[in-house]
C-alpha cells in the first residue's frame, strides 16, 4: 500500500491547477482540499502548509484570475494608441475570459473575499490597465470627466452582462461591437 507524500515539487502551484480543475468541472461547491490532496498525492494536511482553508483557497484562485487577466489586458493594448481601439481589445479579452471562465469570474467576484487584502491588491492591479485607458481618453476629450474608477465599473458591469448574455447562448457576433460602441458614444444620435 503506498501512503501519500507531504511532499511535491510546488504543491501551492499543483493545488491550485487542480483547484481550477474541478472549478470548471463542478464548481466551487465541490471544492475539497482532502480530495485536492488525494488528486495531487499528497496527505491530506499537506495543502494546509499553503491554505488554511477552503477559503484561503478561493482567495488564491482569485488573486490567480486577477492576475492573469491583468497580463491578458496589458498585452491586448500593447501597441495600441487610440482609444476605440484599445477599449474594444480590452472588451474582447473581458467577455473571453469571462466566457471562458465563468466559475472563476463568480470566485473572483465573490463577495467572501472583501477582507483579504491580497484579493483587493490583485482587483486594483487588475484594472489598472483598463482605469490608465480611461484616464487617458480623458486627457485627450474622448471620455466624459468623472472617477476612472466608476467609469471602468460601469464598462465592466454592461460587459458581464454581455457575457452573461452569451453563455445564455446569444451569438456575441456584432453584439461585442455594438456594446462597445454605445458605450464609447452613447445612445444619443450623433449631430
Amino acid at each position: 500500500m503506498s501512503h501519500p507524500r507531504y511532499h511535491h515539487g510546488d504543491l501551492r502551484a499543483a493545488v491550485l491547477r487542480r483547484a481550477e480543475e474541478i472549478l470548471r468541472e463542478s464548481g466551487a461547491g465541490s471544492l475539497s482540499l482532502r480530495q485536492i490532496a488525494r488528486d495531487v498525492g499528497v496527505s491530506h494536511g499537506a495543502p494546509s502548509r499553503h491554505f488554511r482553508d477552503k477559503q484561503a483557497l478561493l482567495d488564491a484562485l482569485a488573486v490567480a484570475g486577477f492576475d492573469r487577466i491583468e497580463a491578458e489586458f496589458a498585452a491586448a493594448v500593447a501597441g495600441e494608441t487610440a482609444f476605440d481601439a484599445r477599449l474594444h481589445a480590452l472588451a474582447r479579452v473581458y467577455l473571453r475570459f469571462a466566457t471562458e471562465n465563468p466559475a472563476l469570474l463568480a470566485v473572483m467576484y465573490g463577495r467572501k473575499h472583501g477582507a483579504d487584502a491580497e484579493v483587493g491588491a490583485a482587483v486594483l492591479r487588475a484594472f489598472e490597465v483598463p482605469r490608465t485607458v480611461i484616464v487617458d481618453g480623458q486627457e485627450r476629450g474622448e471620455v466624459v470627466p468623472g472617477d476612472p474608477r466608476r467609469i471602468g465599473m460601469a464598462v465592466i458591469a454592461a460587459l458581464q452582462g454581455l457575457a452573461n448574455l452569451v453563455a445564455s447562448g446569444f451569438a456575441a457576433g456584432d453584439l461585442l461591437d455594438e456594446t462597445v460602441g454605445h458605450l464609447t458614444h452613447g445612445l444619443r444620435p450623433r449631430p
